[in-house]
């Protein structure tokens, strides 16, 4: 195969530039990473090709469009892939691309501003027959038009940002005083992550799941689902653990939400990988939640099911390969699961925790992945997400799937910080999750999963490790 491009840059920090920077290599293409003074000793870094320091301060040099596509420009970058978070879905880093020449891999820049917009894309849906959930056609002009808005369908009601996402400037009320309160707190949230305030009300839904499909689709028309993730297991609209597939629906419902997902991306003009996000409610009714234009953090799983390098397969379409497979050509072979390891303490309300890795010990054997961030001697920046690493797991049924998760968590030792691995091993642990049997309101209802010792392991295996070589030594 030819070579795709002469030369990525890869917009991001952390595992999702690494993730890209391991795709290029497999594919031959040179790679530039950008890094904050913050970042210098990332892995990241280190395995990139180049590298060069942006700025200034931890978090403006990864959002300066301009100074990126300079750079990209001086060092002979032809494409740039965004990862996630950060540039990912501000559809004016496309637009700049594409007027300086540069392939952005990704969507292009008119579908991440038509996704951006929550309540245009409502009104697409609506428009291709995608099933969306009752709610206002615009952005609530006031107060008053809320209120009357939810006496005419009925509490609970969602307070929704319409530039949102990420379940920022997202609150649920039950009764008109909590309405009027919500909507001035996700105007204030919206307005400060998102630049835009507005905000519309949809029917809340409850104990629902999360169900979302990836897609893809070429330049030439060709546009497939790659099967479902159940993103249920959460935590103020934040996601920790994402199984494939899900344990709910069964094959005439995965038709039907694959379908309307492939039409939803097509009524979107889509091209490259993407996601449609689905809330299913006990009666198995499915309703449009919101389209991510971007690889998303949980894209592991689905590579592990459907043996699809997502990430090659990005660049391969922006590159004008066609996608080189049809909707019958997918299989799903076992299952998959991905646990969030998140430098924060579940118990004092997942307050991050930052600072050195003193000791690092990571599972493997068969079926593991790890895809991470960090090392022993990493010092954890307090300036950014909370994420260090995406434990993921493959498995033939879905008790051995559960078993061999829960297995790498007890393996898994990371000293210095506080992480959700404790956290995550009583759900790996909770009859109720072995069973299938949870929704969004898993972790609200199961104040127990709180209930561990500091470490969350019998034995710790670092300590266990150095015990064993000192006895070696007579010491």
């Amino acid at each position: 195969m030819p070579q795709l491009f002469k030369k990525v840059l890869i917009a991001n920090r952390g595992e999702i530039a690494t993730r890209v920077i391991r795709a290029c290599k497999e594919l031959g293409i040179p790679t530039v990473a950008i890094y904050s003074e913050e970042d210098a000793t990332s892995l990241y870094v280190k395995k990139a090709d180049e590298s060069y320091m942006v700025g200034p301060g931890p978090i403006q040099g990864y959002l300066n469009i301009h100074r990126l596509v300079d750079l990209a420009t001086k060092v002979g970058v032809d494409a740039i892939h965004p990862g996630y978070g950060f540039l990912s879905e501000n559809p004016k880093f496309p637009h700049l691309c594409e007027k300086k020449g540069i392939t952005f891999i990704g969507p292009s820049s008119q579908t991440i501003t038509d996704m951006g917009d929550k309540i245009m894309a409502r009104n697409m849906m609506k428009k291709a027959e995608v099933p969306i959930l009752p709610g206002t056609e615009e952005s609530i002009k006031d107060v008053d038009e809320a209120i009357a808005f939810a006496k005419e369908i009925g509490y609970p009601i969602m307070v929704k940002a319409s530039g949102g996402g990420g379940g920022r400037g997202l609150r649920v009320a039950r009764n008109e005083k909590e309405l009027i309160d919500a909507i001035t707190t996700a105007r204030k949230e919206a307005g400060a992550a998102f630049g835009v305030s507005e905000v519309f009300l949809e029917k809340f839904l409850e104990k629902p799941h999360h169900i979302e499909f990836q897609v893809f689709a070429d330049k030439f028309g060709n546009t497939v689902h790659l099967g479902e993730r159940d993103c249920s297991i959460q935590r103020r609209h934040q996601k920790l653990i994402e199984i494939t597939p899900s344990l709910i629906l069964d094959e005439d419902l995965r038709r039907r939400m694959g379908e309307a997902a492939v039409k939803a991306a097509k009524a979107a003009n889509y091209t490259n990988a993407g996601t449609v996000e689905f809330l299913v409610d006990s009666d198995r009714n499915f309703y449009f939640l919101e389209m991510n234009t971007r690889i998303q953090v949980e894209h592991p799983i689905t590579e592990e099911v459907t043996g699809i390098d997502l990430v090659k397969k990005q660049i391969e379409v922006a590159a004008g390969l066609p996608l080189g497979f049809t909707q019958e050509d997918v299989k799903v072979t076992g299952f998959a699961m991905e646990c969030r390891i998140c430098a924060e303490d579940p118990k004092n309300n997942f307050f991050p925790s930052f600072g050195r890795v003193t000791a690092y010990y990571s599972p493997g054997g068969i079926g593991v992945r790890i895809d991470g961030a960090i090392y022993k001697d990493f010092i954890i920046p307090s300036c950014y997400d909370s994420l260090v690493a995406k434990l993921v797991v493959r498995g033939t049924t879905w008790n051995e799937t559960v078993a061999r998760m829960n297995r790498c968590l007890e393996e898994f030792v990371i000293r210095g910080v506080k992480t959700t691995i404790p956290f995550l091993r009583k759900i790996m642990e909770d009859p109720d999750f072995r069973k299938g049997d949870f929704d969004t309101g898993f972790i609200d209802r199961k104040p127990g999963l709180m209930d561990y010792d500091e470490y969350g392991e019998p034995t710790d295996l670092v300590a266990a490790i150095a015990a064993a070589i000192a006895a070696h030594h007579g010491l």
